[in-house]
């Protein structure tokens, strides 16, 4: 199992930067962000200098979406970094939260995704594309790469999406039972759309805490429970109280919900995230001491996930890398 790090373009982006060497130096093979442009700073600057103090670990973010930026410039930030330090950009995709919905603007249709996603893979891989009508290739991009774009998401949309489309699926919880839904309707899309399913990469991603204190830690990841809240009042929007679209186990937790503060998002003094219980916090997230990770990461493992990429959001964001290059990176793997 391959482990990432998801973090915040807070200020300093020297910050951001020194995590992520610190994170190659544990053992982690991927270094993430998010891409909320207003709401943190812009990720692709801070992704050179990612890429130009480290050796091999993978960059890109988790994730991105076609509404914030032109198609055209997602492919030519991802072909840029390639020419600059090698094929290390992966890209996370999805119709878009807080980019779009703090600026008053609508996540894009599952449709238009799919067709950025081709748009931007085919320009970065060199090849001619259909865009706006007309046949483009970016003359500076010679032979190109492969750019990997994982699908994230939860609704059955979302879903068929990530099989029928994706080079990897992001599930943003760690909740096992949620896990084996989801991955089963990636898979039996990625049948009917006669690809194998086992080329499809499966990355788990929330948050972690190493430590003793679990009500501090709850507290510290409470946030993460009304992020995932958000998509899914969407899916409730869409499809309703049917459990076959909509597992009660995702979906009853949200019926305490009443508002969202974006001014919050992501963070552990958000305030509108009191109707998030412990309970999912617990099932959610990933808390404890090293031996309550170990149990949950290795069932997680055995199920089939190819990455766990940490959300790495609270107060001891050191002491949890740490804790997972010394401890847990090399009993899993």
């Amino acid at each position: 199992m391959d482990f990432g790090v998801v973090l915040q373009n807070n200020p300093p982006a020297s910050r951001v930067v020194e995590l992520t060497k610190q994170a190659e130096d544990l053992g982690f093979s991927h270094a993430w962000t998010w891409d909320s442009h207003f709401l943190w700073q812009e990720p692709f600057v801070i992704y050179s200098r990612m890429l130009a103090e480290t050796d091999s670990i993978v960059v890109g973010p988790m994730v991105t979406n076609p509404g914030t930026r032109d198609w055209t410039v997602i492919a030519s930030l991802f072909a840029t970094l390639n020419e600059m330090y090698g094929p290390r950009t992966i890209c996370g995709m999805g119709r878009g939260d807080s980019a779009l919905r703090y600026l008053g603007r609508q996540p894009r249709t599952m449709a238009t995704m799919v067709e950025s996603m081709k748009v931007i893979k085919g320009l970065v891989a060199g090849e001619t594309v259909e865009y706006n009508e007309r046949a483009l290739k970016m003359p500076w991009v010679g032979e190109g790469w492969d750019l990997p774009i994982w699908v994230a998401g939860y609704g059955p949309k979302a879903l068929a999406t990530a099989g029928r489309h994706g080079d990897g699926f992001i599930l943003q919880l760690a909740d096992p039972q949620i896990l084996e839904w989801t991955m089963t309707a990636v898979r039996a899309a990625a049948v009917e759309a006669g690809r194998d399913p086992d080329d499809i990469k499966i990355c788990v991603a929330a948050p972690a805490y190493v430590g003793d204190d679990l009500e501090h830690q709850r507290d510290q990841l409470r946030w993460f429970g009304g992020m995932v809240g958000n998509h899914v009042v969407d899916m409730v929007a869409r499809y309703g109280e049917d459990a076959s679209k909509v597992p009660d186990v995702l979906s009853d937790y949200i019926k305490e919900r009443e508002s969202y503060d974006y001014e919050g998002h992501g963070r552990a003094s958000n305030v509108s995230v009191d109707f998030v219980p412990d309970t999912i916090v617990d099932r959610f997230c990933i808390l404890g001491p090293v031996d309550a990770h170990l149990e949950k990461l290795t069932l997680l493992r055995d199920m089939g996930v190819d990455q766990f990429a940490i959300y790495l959001m609270h107060d001891d964001m050191d002491g949890t890398i740490e804790a997972y290059g010394a401890d847990i990176i090399p009993a899993l793997n």
